[in-house]
């Protein structure tokens, strides 16, 4: 099988890869972060708060990695607890209540699985997002910026518009993950990628995704002004749209329609 998936997959991994935070300071105006769920805690896996598109107000969230050892400890090396997910929805329906579109960047292996999130309702969170995201009545769009693994990701990514770097990876599972359960052996990793269909170019295909951004510049100034760019277009036309809850509705309900399934 080719090697190339899990190629993909350590490309989305590396750590010099620009995370959430530094989309957020590129791309937008007057950043104001908002913290915790008003139930339990902050989660600093997920970043969240108000800003301004070439001058409109957006909600923006994020799944925060952080760069150095020290940064990726502090934010959970982007594995987010419930309370989380619960901020980050907290915000989705403060920005349907004033109107303002919602912008998701997505990186992170999956939602956190220790004891202490199950306890505190890891599942019910990440269900509650993808049952509110669905109806939520303004536009939403999200962007997979380095890993996109399990509910953890998908719990931001019910949206109107999903997009994808061209390096980043989309799966309901790791690799390493998949190779443990289906062969009891994580090394097979590279052969679980080949499987998974976890690329950028598999997601299209199959109607997961509906954009793939090239990684030229990535990280410059080029860069970031090209996503605004898109990020606008994007939001305009969407904002103009009446039927933005049926339209959603029927993407994923198309999802894999049109997919050919090679035994």
């Amino acid at each position: 099988m080719s090697a190339v998936p899990y190629n993909r997959v350590k490309l989305a991994r590396d750590s010099s890869r620009p995370t959430g935070l530094d989309y957020i300071k590129n791309i937008f105006k007057g950043f104001i972060e908002f913290h915790g769920d008003r139930r339990y805690a902050d989660d600093p896996a997920i970043v969240g708060g108000i800003a301004t598109l070439n001058g409109n107000p957006v909600t923006v969230i994020a799944i925060e990695k952080g760069h150095t050892a020290k940064e990726r400890t502090y934010r959970n090396f982007g594995a987010p607890h419930p309370e989380g997910y619960r901020k980050a929805l907290r915000l989705m329906k403060q920005a349907e209540k004033f109107g303002r579109p919602i912008i998701c960047f997505i990186d992170t292996s999956g939602a956190f699985c220790g004891i202490g999130a199950e306890e505190r309702g890891q599942g019910q969170a990440i269900a509650e997002n993808l049952m509110e995201m669905s109806t939520l009545c303004v536009p939403v769009i999200s962007i997979l910026i380095g890993e996109g693994g399990s509910g953890g990701a998908l719990a931001l990514a019910v949206a109107d518009r999903v997009w994808m770097l061209q390096n980043s990876v989309y799966s309901v599972i790791s690799p390493e993950g998949c190779a443990s359960i289906l062969w009891k052996d994580a090394s097979q990793a590279q052969a679980a990628a080949a499987s998974l269909k976890l690329t950028a170019e598999d997601a299209k295909s199959l109607g997961v995704i509906e954009r793939i951004l090239s990684e030229k510049e990535i990280g410059k100034k080029e860069f970031y002004d090209r996503i605004r760019t898109l990020l606008t277009e994007e939001i305009s036309e969407l904002s103009n749209d009446l039927d933005l809850i049926g339209k959603r509705y029927d993407r994923f309900r198309r999802i894999g329609v049109n997919a050919v399934v090679k035994e």
